[in-house]
């Protein structure tokens, strides 16, 4: 009997065991479990982001530079414009005497990552611009004047060069394998110097977006399309510092915050790496950078566009203005044309299109596939070099159209540069430029200065603005928003 008996009180105790875990009796136990493999995923983040920190940290270095600008100690504070003219200067300095000069210092700060032994460092080129005076200051105390060796303000990056050698390098990774939800270190050294510790700092999170977008007000002249977009915090001063992934692959290079207060708010950008890796050689060898245009301003296509035009799906660009005499012209590219594809790749919005003809190589012939009157044709274009001064247009219908003269670029006032300088006049052409020791520079004129009047002409538009300087020579009289201003030939 009890043989018999036996193996279903077994039978039972194991089925009672089973039945007990199922409805969790025994939390203790899940529970230590749940928290084991808890605290082993926080100890792989921690220890990462520790080794990150460790490792590429030693390539990251604090940048501070200085730029000196000459200033006569009397008329910006006394008089205001329009005496800040060189005309009214003299006027005074013949009754009152010379006013005496004053030197006013521009400090900036912000970091960079040493890409080279050599002393090469990776660096935001708004870091660098303009800068009399670059001082590097790397993690071990040692400090550097440095030098520029190559810039792009398109993509917003720069190469300096400091005289050291066996230098810690940071390691390039592919920003093309990143994906949402990755954690990411972010790493910079903006005030090492002045704190007295030359170690960066290091701040963790996760990418949050990829192929962000700066809008137009934000972006100015910087090609600020194709972004990452990171919770890690980056502050001011932390531009140009790496955005590095937990296997200390540099991803990014931090660029800008998006902040209705100056501060941090959750919301960081970076230059993907691959960008800075297809021009470094060049901003290293001091080469100018070239990028390939096409000479059309399109919009993305929607849902009414497709139907309007019978496409099947939502894909391709919408051609609303061709340049007169530009690649896409000459071509044979229309308004209202769709294009499908560049190079055969397809294409689905502007970004796209915009990154795949600007890392084309000028000169090179590209097949496109462009959609025209509800059927499909393919045109070859020869991809032309992007004028200094073209603007990227996402949107529809602004067309490119700039003219220098004594040493200055205007163009008609529109929306964007409305937006770009905080204009309020609407009428006459606005200043986009100015070329250092040109006479426009001389007199005194700034980018987003509006050009009303020239020798008592008034200038309500570009065609104005081209007949009335076409013949000028000598001494010419300018009016704009801000007073008179006196350019020499």
């Amino acid at each position: 009997m009890i043989r018999r008996i036996l193996p279903i009180l077994i039978l039972g105790i194991i089925i009672g065991i089973l039945y007990s875990v199922r409805l969790d009796i025994f939390p203790s136990l899940n529970s230590q479990s749940s928290k084991t493999e808890e605290s082993t995923c926080v100890g792989s983040i921690e220890e990462a982001v520790i080794n990150v920190a460790n490792t590429v940290g030693k390539a990251v270095v604090s940048i501070s530079t200085e730029h000196t600008e000459q200033l006569f100690g009397g008329k910006r504070f006394y008089f205001g414009y329009p005496f800040e003219d060189d005309f009214f200067r003299r006027f005074f300095d013949d009754f009152f005497g010379e006013l005496p000069q004053r030197e006013y210092k521009q400090i900036g700060l912000g970091s960079g990552v040493i890409i080279h032994p050599d002393g090469y460092i990776l660096t935001n080129e708004h870091v660098i611009a303009g800068a009399d005076k670059i001082t590097v200051y790397l993690p071990d105390g040692r400090e550097f004047k440095a030098e520029v060796r190559g810039k792009d303000p398109r993509s917003d990056l720069a190469v300096i060069k400091i005289n050291a050698s066996n230098l810690p390098v940071a390691a390039l990774g592919d920003s093309e394998r990143i994906k949402i939800g990755q954690w990411v270190v972010a790493i910079g050294n903006p005030f090492g110097f002045a704190l007295q510790n030359t170690e960066p700092t290091v701040t963790a999170g996760v990418i949050s977006a990829l192929h962000r977008s700066l809008g137009r007000s934000l972006q100015r002249d910087k090609d600020y399309n194709d972004l990452i977009q990171t919770d890690a915090a980056i502050n001011p001063g932390n531009s140009g510092g790496p955005l590095v992934n937990l296997k200390g692959e540099v991803i990014g290079i931090n660029v800008a915050i998006f902040s209705t207060t100056g501060g941090y708010q959750g919301i960081g950008f970076a230059i993907p790496i691959n960008t800075a890796k297809r021009i470094i050689n060049r901003l290293i060898e001091g080469k100018k950078v070239l990028y390939g245009w096409l000479g059309v301003s399109v919009q993305d296509v929607n849902e009414k566009i497709m139907k309007y035009f019978g496409l099947n799906e939502k894909k391709g660009v919408l051609v609303v203005g061709v340049v007169k005499d530009g690649p896409a012209d000459k071509a044979g590219i229309h308004e209202r044309d769709i294009i499908l594809k560049f190079d055969n790749q397809v294409i689905n919005n502007v970004r796209e299109l915009i990154n795949l003809v600007s890392a084309t190589e000028v000169g090179k012939k590209v097949k496109l596939t462009l959609w025209r009157d509800k059927k499909e044709i393919v045109v070859i274009v020869d991809i032309g070099q992007r004028p200094e001064n073209a603007e990227v247009k996402e949107a529809a219908g602004i067309s490119i159209n700039t003219k220098q003269w004594r040493g200055m670029e205007v163009e008609e006032i529109n929306e964007g540069n409305i937006r770009r300088f905080n204009l309020e006049k609407r009428s006459g052409v606005v200043i986009t430029r100015v070329e250092e020791n040109s006479p426009a520079d001389e007199a005194g004129l700034i980018p987003g200065d509006v050009i009303l009047e020239i020798e008592k002409q008034p200038v309500k538009n570009l065609s104005d603005y081209e007949k009335i300087t076409h013949s000028l020579k000598g001494l010419v009289g300018i009016r704009t928003q801000r007073g008179f201003f006196i350019l020499e030939e």
